[in-house]
């Protein structure tokens, strides 16, 4: 098939599903996420177990939606962040969620990442339940960008279930 008449297809398959998937993108609230993991798995010079708590909000900026949370390790690492994901629906299942987010990093006991202030990307694979609650794995990448004169950077492997904020507080 020639160059373009594969990206055709591609942008027709994408709007295909994005806009088979627009009434189940329209009922989403907002979350709050938990999750646990293994941090720093990549290198394992510094691994500890990770806990994250985040809340998503389902006011959306154009395809963007803001959120923030904390995350621990128990090393005594900590990182406060606040950034923005997009939540991509394949079928009223599934669900993947890039996000980016800025914050600020103590390392603890833990690994030293080079700099307080640090950047995670993420991508986060969800199973949606029909009560919208989500369970799903997730990788991210944390770093400085090159801000320290050091940037090792570390990633982290979770496990997330998001609950609608709502079904928890009665919104």
């Amino acid at each position: 098939m020639p160059r373009g008449g594969f990206l055709r297809v591609a942008a027709a398959a994408a709007a295909g599903v994005l806009l088979a998937s627009g009434a189940a993108r329209a009922e989403d609230p907002d979350f709050l996420s938990v999750a646990v993991g293994y941090f720093d798995w990549n290198r394992t010079k510094n691994t500890a177990v990770e806990f994250r708590g985040e809340y998503r909000s389902d006011a959306k900026f154009w395809i963007f939606k803001p959120f923030g949370g904390l995350m621990a390790t128990t090393d005594g690492g900590f990182y406060g962040f606040a950034g923005v994901l997009v939540d991509v629906y394949f079928g009223n299942r599934f669900v993947v969620t890039p996000s980016f987010a800025p914050g600020f990093y103590e390392e603890g006991n833990g690994l030293d990442l080079g700099h307080v202030v640090e950047f995670r990307s993420q991508i986060e694979f969800a199973y949606r339940f029909d009560d919208r609650s989500r369970l799903g794995v997730a990788v991210n990448h944390m770093s400085n960008a090159g801000l320290g004169d050091s940037n090792p950077g570390t990633e982290s492997a979770m496990v997330y279930y998001s609950i609608p904020f709502d079904a928890l507080f009665g919104r």
